[in-house]
């Protein structure tokens, strides 16, 4: 494991610096687009990664070990789910004279969406709630 994460960070290094010095070389590029991403990058570091270690932690405390990880993962896709329907559901900028300008009930099916989701992780975690009982139910083998 130790070796696969050595290498997913080489590459990742690798990856990382042929975007900045492409982004640093090219005459199209903008100053205010290497702003724009110095602050994306810091606002998930500073923001958005210790908000999701922060509600980890609390799913761990709070709910039963063997539902941690459904539940962590819907919280996870809900979340970067909502990000990037939330301009959508809130409709800002769109006119009242231009119906084709977002055209459907964005807040509706973002609602619809989460049901899908924790649905899945409902299902997700009694699957694994059975899976753990049918384990306690049979006798280990005689060896």
């Amino acid at each position: 494991m130790k070796t696969a994460r050595r290498c997913l960070v080489a590459v990742g290094v690798v990856v990382m610096t042929y975007a900045v010095l492409g982004a640093l070389t090219d005459v199209d590029v903008k100053i205010g687009a290497l702003i724009f991403l110095a602050g994306v990058l810091v606002a998930h570091d500073g923001l958005l990664l210790p908000l999701t270690i922060g509600v980890g932690v609390l799913v761990g405390r709070h709910t039963p070990r063997r539902v941690q990880a459904p539940v962590r993962a819907a919280l996870a896709i809900s979340f970067a789910v909502t990000i990037v329907a939330l301009p959508l559901v809130l409709g800002r900028g769109r006119t009242a004279d231009n119906p084709s300008q977002l055209p459907l009930h964005y807040g509706r099916g973002l609602l619809a969406i989460y049901a899908i989701i924790w649905t899945t992780a409902a299902v997700a975690a009694g699957a694994l709630a059975l899976r753990d009982r049918r384990r306690l139910a049979t006798p280990p083998d005689p060896e």
